[in-house]
């Protein structure tokens, strides 16, 4: 797998959904889906409506069972994910089976290579330059995190990384960057 970058200007991050907005609202919500929870791309495409759907409305927790330690993860629906997920099903007709991210063609998901296409496509419209692919929305959900205030220890269970310095490498901290953290506790 080649080395990506995270997204870490909020202006891209904004002009890359407007230009999804106007293509695909299922782009679109695959692209929030994924910098809101930094979701391993395989596990973005399986989603089902029923993982994220019970009884009339948007589940506040995702379940997943996590590949590599069996543990079942939970990953909060923001407000950001809630939005672009509603309008996505009222445009789109899904039953409780259907894969959230259904392609066109069939019942399946879309594929990993299809994803790519559409968050590098985007990227590339914006005029972001580096290495941008469906890693890019996982990285770029940890940046935005890390920037916030949240803690390494817990970006580093979440990305299984062994120390602190590998998850600051993996989303694309450098040392000059955690001088300025903001953390906006605002009680």
């Amino acid at each position: 797998m080649e080395y990506v970058d995270p997204i870490k200007d909020v202006e891209s991050i904004n002009a890359i959904k407007k230009i999804l907005s106007s293509h695909s609202q299922r782009d679109l919500l695959l692209f929030v889906f994924g910098i809101n929870t930094g979701l391993r791309i395989s596990d973005l495409l399986a989603l089902k409506l029923s993982d994220v759907w019970e009884d009339g409305r948007i589940k506040e927790f995702l379940l997943i069972q996590d590949e590599k330690s069996g543990e079942e993860k939970a990953y909060y629906i923001n407000s950001r994910i809630q939005e672009e997920l509603l309008k996505y099903l009222a445009l789109a007709r899904l039953n409780g089976s259907d894969y959230l991210f259904k392609s066109k063609k069939d019942n399946l998901p879309i594929t990993r290579q299809q994803a790519y296409r559409i968050i590098n496509h985007a990227a590339r419209q914006v005029g972001i330059p580096g290495k941008i692919g469906t890693h890019t929305l996982r990285k770029t959900f940890g940046y935005h995190a890390f920037r916030a205030g949240v803690a390494v220890s817990i970006l580093m269970k979440a990305f299984h990384h062994h120390s602190p310095s590998e998850t600051l490498k993996y989303i694309g901290i450098n040392k000059e960057e955690t001088r300025f953290i903001k953390v906006n506790v605002n009680l």
